[in-house]
């Protein structure tokens, strides 16, 4: 399960730490501060797609086991 959470986490968290960025870029009281809030807000993209990844592969796992 390892294995699969780890590309899932990949995914999600390039997603969210994307969203997170074009959040600071276009609200223009956040852009102002965007040189330090840009790596703040993508680090925190990829630590909340942790848990995300997690529940993604569970469920993935469950789905494929049942099979076998």
């Amino acid at each position: 399960m390892l294995k699969i959470a780890v590309l899932v986490w990949m995914i999600v968290g390039i997603t969210l730490a994307g969203v997170l960025v074009v959040v600071i870029v276009t609200v223009p009281s956040l852009y102002a501060q965007g040189m330090s809030l840009i790596p703040i807000a993508a680090a925190a993209g990829f630590l909340a797609a942790i848990p995300v990844a997690l529940v993604i592969a569970k469920k993935i796992q469950s789905l494929t086991v049942s099979r076998g």
